[in-house]
């Protein structure tokens, strides 16, 4: 095979293009070294590289980069190779293309490997569209000999190619690079692509130009062993596919930020009016955030995994990001600690509890810092009443969030008492005073579902048995009776113990459940949930029409926690296979999906991949391994 000499010829187009908008949230792949010293990460989509985030994970810096062949740019498919590596295949009318991607685990550099073939020669362009800094409307193209180039005020990025690429006219806006190539497929059949970034321009093309002498191959012979080193530091449960379960391993491991440790995001991309509505993201970043949530599921789930460094800097990460005025943790954060989003959700403020009781952290600057986030927690006016559930769009006394108070209050009380602590036996008897209560706050007697009693959703007043109304929102046209709306998430009350899987009204709304949201072995969050697509398919978005959410994979690992109890492992085993039929291509798990395949929601989500991780653990150990059993002992029988 000849070697494909590349050149940008004459015709090159730096133009501004159309506002700045981000590529559909559902991933083929998602990547990055292992080694800290290359603080970039890349993202596929379906006709190539779409974000790459420089130089943390709440900065996208691009949008795309794709192949266009005789005017059309086609969709590929994507297959693992290496260790969190891809490779896409592109067809048309005679000719296919071949494209392997890597980082550089020296530099922020992202690579790829373009062999193509053709029965004749063909026209081949590069696109290539850069979004520095969260906003590709203030960026600046500028000339450099050899490589289409851009900056703003505070990165800049450099695409070049193994010949010289000519440079593109300067220009101000949302910056969009298109240039023709020499490759033709017939002659020249491959080039290595080089994306570098840096502070500057100047510094952003010195590192892609060193990452391209020094070799494909060798930066992806780094790549694979910087991963596999991290396998194989870490234990593999039996009941897992394999393949998945290492992916998922690495997935949660590229999530955590390389300058910021314990800074696990909840997914690369930004979902439906998260990538394109300046007036629902007024700036882009949504979902490349850390939510205490979502991190207490993935430290959950590397704890079990043997990585219990990376659930210490998780923990680690929540109480340096905990030290609000008032000793709350903010809805979420970027990657460097500041706030993004500022509701109050009081199952986050239980999530460090609970994370450090696993850890067994009962040192003195960790209880302290508990006690300042638990003293939060029960002084607020009606606790344990949420400004927001852990759906984020509603108020309420909901069953899972005053599961997540109760567990993680008796937690915190066991870490007091393991050094003699008086402060104990206040948390305690607040949590005791909550669980009596946890019924007449969340169970009604009066619902339209069943003539025996079911935990609801939430209550917005504390009154299940009450017509109270609300409206569900995410584009819901109507209110809806409390009573007539139930959730999944009730079952954390099992999980963290504070609850018997054999209690009559666990029993009673499992079944509920499953008749209003249970459909092919998923179940949707709630009646009415709105957050999903419109049944054209078209993109959530606010005031534009109605959308539906979709089933939510992680339902199945909860209830396959929940069968565990149970003594139905079978069961377990079967909800683990469901959330792995949900992964795409590339083994990426999703948020959410519709007639078993993922949508075009955050993918790979995290949080499903964490459950993926735990129930596979859980089924291995025979329990819920994230079970609390101080609270289990205190409520549930053990």
């Amino acid at each position: 095979m000849t070697s494909l000499v590349v050149v940008l010829l004459a015709s090159v187009l730096t133009v501004p293009g159309p506002p700045a908008t981000y590529a559909p949230a559902d991933k083929q792949g998602f990547g990055t070294a292992r080694q800290a010293t290359s603080p970039v990460w890349f993202t596929l989509g379906r006709t190539g590289p779409t974000e790459v985030f420089y130089p943390d994970l709440s900065t996208p810096a691009t949008r795309d980069l794709r192949l266009v062949v005789d005017g059309r740019a086609a969709e590929g498919r994507t297959e693992p190779v290496g260790r969190l590596r891809y490779r896409q295949e592109f067809r048309g009318d005679g000719w296919q293309a071949d494209v392997t991607y890597t980082t550089d685990p020296s530099r922020p550099t992202v690579l790829a490997d373009v062999r193509l073939r053709a029965e004749r020669p063909v026209d081949v362009q590069v696109v290539f569209d850069p979004n520095l800094s969260r906003d590709g409307d203030d960026d600046t193209a500028v000339e450099r000999p050899g490589a289409l180039v851009a900056h703003d005020a505070r990165s800049a990025s450099a695409l070049v190619a193994d010949e010289p690429i000519t440079s593109p006219t300067s220009t101000t806006g949302n910056v969009v690079q298109t240039g023709d190539l020499r490759v033709d497929g017939v002659r020249d059949r491959r080039v290595t692509l080089a994306v570098g970034f840096g502070p500057t321009a100047g510094e952003a093309l010195a590192t892609a130009k060193k990452s391209l002498v020094e070799g494909f191959p060798r930066h992806a012979r780094r790549y694979d062993q910087g991963w596999e080193d991290y396998l194989g530091g870490l234990r593999r449960p039996q009941s897992a596919d394999r393949d998945l379960y290492e992916t998922s391993m690495m997935v949660l491991a590229a999530t955590e930020d390389k300058a910021h440790p314990g800074a696990f995001i909840a997914s690369p991309g930004f979902p439906w009016a998260f990538g394109f509505d300046r007036a629902i993201a007024p700036e882009f970043g949504s979902y490349a955030l850390v939510w205490p949530r979502d991190l207490y599921q993935v430290a959950s789930a590397m704890l079990a995994a043997g990585d219990r460094a990376a659930a210490d800097r998780a923990l680690d990460f929540m109480l340096d990001v905990q030290r609000q005025p008032d000793g709350h943790l903010p809805q979420n954060t970027r990657v460097d600690g500041e706030p993004h989003w500022t509701n109050v959700q009081q199952d986050e403020q239980a999530a460090p509890m609970l994370l450090a009781w696993l850890l067994g952290r009962a040192d003195r600057s960790t209880v302290d810092a508990l006690v300042a986030v638990a003293e939060f927690m029960v002084a607020q006016p009606d606790a344990p009443f949420t400004q927001q559930e852990r759906w984020e769009n509603q108020s309420g006394y909901s069953p899972g969030t005053i599961a997540a108070e109760i567990a993680g209050l008796v937690c915190l009380a066991d870490l007091l008492h393991r050094s003699g602590d008086p402060r104990a036996a206040k948390y305690l008897a607040v949590a005791d005073d909550w669980e009596r209560r946890l019924e007449g706050w969340t169970v009604t007697r009066t619902g339209p579902f069943s003539p025996d009693p079911y935990y609801l959703r939430l209550t917005k007043d504390g009154r299940p048995d009450a017509a109270t109304a609300y409206n569900p929102g995410d584009n819901h046209p109507t209110a809806i009776d409390q009573r007539a709306a139930v959730d999944p998430s009730f079952l954390e009350l099992v999980r963290l113990g504070v609850r018997p899987h054999g209690d009559p009204v666990v029993r009673n709304t499992v079944e509920v459940v499953d008749e209003q949201l249970g459909v092919d072995r998923f179940w949707h969050r709630y009646n009415g949930d709105g957050y999903g697509e419109r049944a054209d398919g078209g993109p959530w978005n606010i005031g534009h029409g109605r959308t539906y959410g979709g089933l939510w994979p992680i339902f199945a690992g909860e209830r396959g926690e929940y069968e565990l109890l149970a003594g139905d492992v079978g069961a377990a085993r079967r909800r683990l296979a469901d959330i792995a039929s949900t992964a795409n291509a590339g083994r990426m798990l999703p948020e959410q999906v519709r007639d078993g395949r993922g949508t075009t929601s955050a993918t790979p989500l995290a949080w499903t991949h964490a459950q993926y991780v735990r129930l596979a653990w859980s089924i291995d150990a025979g329990r819920p391994v994230a079970r609390p059993a101080v609270v289990a002992c205190r409520y549930a029988g053990c």
